[in-house]
This record gives structure tokens, C-alpha cells and sequence, in this order.
């Protein structure tokens, strides 16, 4: 479907929506977020809105950002490289057990997730004492990179990076075990650069006010406080953002083999015996890269926005108990190769809580292996868009590869 085109009087761009012919709703809200950011003098033709896009810090969730010149810190946000990571495994449905809790406590036992209590021992969101693939990981590059970036910007360095290194953390990150179309097993997870991100993005986000301010800039939000090109501040990011995005691939990848692993461990099986030879999809969706669209290099921020080059193969989850999709990226100009994330949110955590009962969420979540408390409600089905009216209104961007229904979740 094509977009639908909004323009602004005297903004430097145009804004142009992917929703369905008005078939997938957003919110007035964060359209008008959307035209703040058209506004900026050096954004490039137009803002990208994904279909599953919702209010943000900022800028939209569900936007792509294209610039000249600049980049604005808070729209590429503070879960710095956050993304998905799959992989179809050789398992079918009947390989796994009756009982798919052992599954879960599997999982739950290989991959620290939750809130991470600052090293303390009662802490289950990060390593006591990392094992060795996450020390190996971290020795190395990410290391010293990092050694580098913090000796410049000591204000933006983590305690212990090392220690969320390989762990899922809270919100709606998760670890799934799903099945396909064919009812093949696939494993997929949904994380970021964990704490070193956060203070990396909360860092520069403040860096960015600090310049507005001295150089006298009005901005329709704070939140949209810039660095420009050339400038210190810009190439301290542009250096500091590319480490986050690394750490939290790395981040993905070792969870995935941890997660492969527990499983194997749950069937009584060898690590080997999953591999299905298909190389894993681990993509980022909260990120910001150097990009060539329309003839000119740009830097292009998606935030919640997955590149959707022409054969890129990208991840778009669904709501616990709801579908997920491999997609295939069509390489639309438009979009600036680009698709959604997610479903998106249809509400916000808060009125997810009030609205929605443990009663309903068990309800949602039948037939899958999860958590079904209250603590999860802002999780819970209902509080997301339909991910099939997302994935239609799309069609122009992406093509389906597989379709992936999880039978086991585990959330922070």
C-alpha cells in the first residue's frame, strides 16, 4: 500500500505514513510528534512513519530519520542497537516436551534477565561472575574501544558493562521459542546494549541540550536537541553510538547460543543436534548508520524502524501469543529501504495496567508457555497493535518468509 503524505507549511521535509489507508491506527499524538521532527532544517525530503509507530521521547517510535549535517541523540534513543536475533533450529514440534515449563526453566536458568540489582548477590539480570564465551566476547575490541571512548566522555561509562554482557534485561525484550509454518523450532530474542547503551544515549541526549543552550537554538522539543557534523560532541557520538550498536549484537548473539544451548540441555539432547545450518537474522531497530538514499549520503536514525534493503532478511515480532514474521525487505526508495519493528503499541504502560486483568492476560496467552502475572500486564496481548494489519500495511515494503507462533516466552 502506499504511504500517506502529510505536508507541513515551511517545514524542511514531508512526512509520509505507512498505515494501511488509515487501516492501522496512530494516534493523533504521534503524528504531531512525526511533524516537530519534519520541522528541523536539516532532516532530507521526508520522515518515514512505519505503520506500527507510537509516541516516543522525541521523536516517533516507528520513524525513520533521515539527515544532513546532524543526528539527534534521543531520537536514536537510549536502548542503543535494541534489535531481534533468530534462528531456525532441526527440531520439529514433536521434538519438544509435553511439558514445556522444563523449557522455560531452562532458559531462564542459561539467560539472566529482569532488573539488574548493581552486582548485588541476589541480582538474576546480570553475571556474578560472566561466563567464559561472554568474557571472551568482551576482551578484545569492545574492551578497549570502550576504554578509549570512556577516557574521552568519562561521564558516559557503566560500572560494569561486562557483567549485562549475553543478559536480556526488562520491558518488553524477551527469549522465545516459536514455531514456524511448518512447525519447524526456531529460537528468538529481543535485546539491546543493556546498561553501557543507556548511559551512552542518556550521556549525549544531554550533551546535545548543553549545545541548544549556548548556541541559543529554540526547538519545538527538548528532546530534539541535536549535535551537528564536524564538531566534537558529533564525532564522540557518532564513535561512541557505533560501540553500543556492536555490544548489543554481541549482546544477541551470545544470548541466542546460550538459548540453543538450555534447550539441547531441556531435550536431553547435544548443542549440535539444533543446528539447522540457517544463518541466524540479527538485526538492529533502534540504531543510526551512515546510508546513501537518493543520491546522497545521509545519516539515516531508525528508531524502531528495521533496514529492509531489496533480499535483507529482517524480524517483526508480534505481541506474546500473537505471531512474528521473517521478512524479506523489497528495498522501497520511499521508506528509505526500511520497515517496521514490531506490532507497535497500542496503549501505554501505564493505561495497559489499569485496563487489563491477570485473568485476561492468562486468557490472551493460552496454549503459550509464559509468565502470567501482574508484573507483565504492560506486556500483555491487548496492549499491542494487530501485527497482521502492521505486516498488510507494509506490502510494499516487505514480503513474509516465515510465520512464527511461540510456544514458550520468557520476559524480564
Amino acid at each position: 500500500m502506499r504511504p500517506t503524505v502529510h505536508r507541513t507549511p515551511r517545514a524542511a521535509a514531508a512526512l509520509k505514513v505507512w498505515d494501511g489507508d488509515g487501516a492501522v491506527r496512530i494516534e493523533p499524538e504521534a503524528l504531531a510528534q512525526a511533524r516537530n521532527v519534519c520541522n528541523l532544517p536539516f532532516v532530507f525530503r521526508h520522515v518515514a512513519l512505519m505503520p506500527d509507530a507510537h509516541l516516543g521521547k522525541g521523536s516517533t517510535i516507528g520513524s525513520v530519520i533521515p539527515t544532513t549535517g546532524a543526528i539527534v541523540p534521543a531520537a536514536v534513543g537510549v536502548d542503543i542497537g535494541c534489535g531481534m536475533v533468530a534462528a531456525r533450529t532441526a527440531l520439529g514440534a514433536n521434538d519438544l516436551p509435553d511439558d514445556l515449563a522444563r523449557v522455560r526453566r531452562a532458559i531462564e536458568r542459561a539467560v539472566p534477565h529482569g532488573r539488574t540489582d548493581h552486582g548485588r548477590a541476589s541480582d538474576r539480570g546480570a553475571w556474578q561472575e560472566p561466563p567464559e564465551p561472554v568474557r571472551a566476547a568482551w576482551r578484545g575490541r569492545l574492551a578497549s574501544d570502550y576504554e578509549r571512548i570512556c577516557a574521552r566522555n568519562p561521564k558516559a561509562e557503566h560500572r560494569r558493562p561486562f557483567a549485562q554482557l549475553g543478559t536480556l534485561g526488562t520491558g518488553n525484550h524477551f527469549v522465545e521459542v516459536c514455531l514456524d509454518e511448518a512447525d519447524r523450532v526456531w529460537v528468538m530474542l529481543h535485546s539491546g546494549s543493556r546498561g553501557a547503551g543507556n548511559r551512552i544515549g542518556s550521556y549525549f541526549i544531554e550533551q546535545a541540550r548543553e549545545e541548544m543552550e549556548r548556541r541559543g537554538v529554540a526547538l519545538p522539543d527538548r528532546d530534539l536537541a541535536y549535535l551537528r557534523e564536524g564538531s566534537p560532541g558529533f564525532d564522540d557520538y557518532v564513535e561512541a553510538v557505533g560501540w553500543a550498536q556492536a555490544y548489543a549484537r554481541a549482546n544477541r548473539a551470545l544470548m541466542l547460543e546460550a538459548t540453543l544451548g538450555a534447550l539441547a540441555h531441556a531435550l536431553g539432547r547435544a548443542r549440535t543436534s539444533l543446528d539447522a545450518g540457517e544463518v541466524a537474522v540479527n538485526c538492529h531497530h533502534n540504531y543510526v548508520a551512515r546510508e546513501s538514499h537518493f543520491g546522497a549520503d545521509l545519516w539515516v536514525t531508525r528508531k524502531g524502524a528495521v533496514s529492509a534493503r531489496a533480499g535483507e532478511l529482517g524480524i517483526i515480532p508480534g505481541a506474546m501469543g500473537r505471531r512474528s514474521y521473517v521478512v524479506r525487505g523489497k528495498g522501497n526508495r520511499e521508506s528509505f529501504h526500511s520497515c517496521s519493528h514490531g506490532a507497535g503499541r497500542a496503549m501505554s504502560r501505564g493505561e495497559a495496567r489499569r485496563r487489563f486483568t491477570v485473568e485476561e492476560h492468562v486468557a490472551a496467552t493460552a496454549g503459550l508457555e509464559c509468565r502470567k502475572d501482574a508484573d507483565v500486564l504492560d506486556e500483555t496481548p491487548g496492549a499491542y497493535k494487530d501485527v497482521d494489519a502492521v505486516i498488510a500495511a507494509q506490502s510494499e515494503l516487505i514480503e513474509v518468509v516465515h510465520t512464527l507462533r511461540a510456544v514458550v516466552c520468557v520476559k524480564g
